[in-house]
């Protein structure tokens, strides 16, 4: 099987993939638990065939000597990488590594449909690929836990919040749940308007939720959405079959 890894800032997620069956996932805290992990579930999961990193957080060279002895072929996502779709955005060498696997993903799942994709990770990223497989550019925001400790470092009095268990009211009655309410309705609504916005241009437009914090959101966003937590995954996988299959045919051996 081929294993692709979303390496973000705070963990890191695996997936195994049997051609473009998603086989089995993993969240992890550190590469050392990750190998840990895999030592322990051998012969169940083999050092895989091919693998596929995308790090927002690592360089290169850190990647490939963390994962030292995971397998003979470890490629890391990058500005160079051939991905299929094309960028059409100023500056490609600095698009992150995480939407481009998303946009991947979601033109994977949906061949010749305009997809927005909504990233709710560390930031909020919302893209817009169309029917061609071009990606058009998008947006970057803070993301939910930025926002609560944004207004907690950035003032004198208030508290550090975290996302409330239920979803809040606009009309809040004390401080706290009042930085709560200001900051997942506002995202609600960012989000939403995002969405109109982007219909009244694209009516057929199919619209993709990901990220640590998109099960917050799914029930408040204008329908119909897709929410496919896995999409970075799928976009990985997408990216280093069209390298060994497309690009390299006559080196299946590696993907750069």
């Amino acid at each position: 099987m081929n294993l692709v890894i979303d390496w973000g800032n705070s963990s890191l997620k695996t997936g195994w993939f049997d051609g473009t069956l998603l086989a089995d996932t993993g969240r992890y805290e550190s590469s050392e638990s990750f190998l840990t992990d895999l030592r322990k579930r051998q012969p169940e999961f083999p050092h895989p065939e091919q693998v596929l990193v995308s790090s927002t957080s690592r360089s290169a060279d850190e990647i490939r000597s963390l994962l030292t002895g995971l397998s003979s072929s470890i490629g890391v996502l990058d500005g160079q990488t051939p991905v299929p779709l094309q960028k059409d955005y100023d500056t490609p060498h600095t698009l992150g590594t995480d939407r481009v696997a998303a946009a991947v993903g979601a033109i994977a799942l949906f061949p010749g449909q305009a997809c927005l994709v909504f990233d709710l990770g560390t930031c909020l990223t919302a893209d817009l690929v169309d029917h061609t497989a071009v990606f058009r550019g998008g947006l970057i925001s803070p993301g939910l836990r930025m926002r609560f400790r944004a207004m907690h470092e950035q003032t004198a009095r208030l508290p550090l919040v975290d996302v409330p268990e239920k979803w809040p009211d606009l009309t809040a009655k004390n401080t706290r749940h009042a930085m709560q309410s200001g900051v997942v309705n506002g995202m609600a609504f960012e989000m939403n308007g995002i969405i109109d916005a982007y219909r009244h241009d694209w009516p057929d437009l199919a619209v993709l939720v990901c990220g640590g914090d998109a099960p917050v959101f799914e029930s408040r966003l204008k329908q119909p959405i897709f929410a496919v937590p896995e999409l970075v995954l799928v976009g990985l996988n997408r990216i280093l079959r069209y390298n060994v299959e497309n690009l390299h045919a006559d080196k299946p051996g590696t993907i750069y």
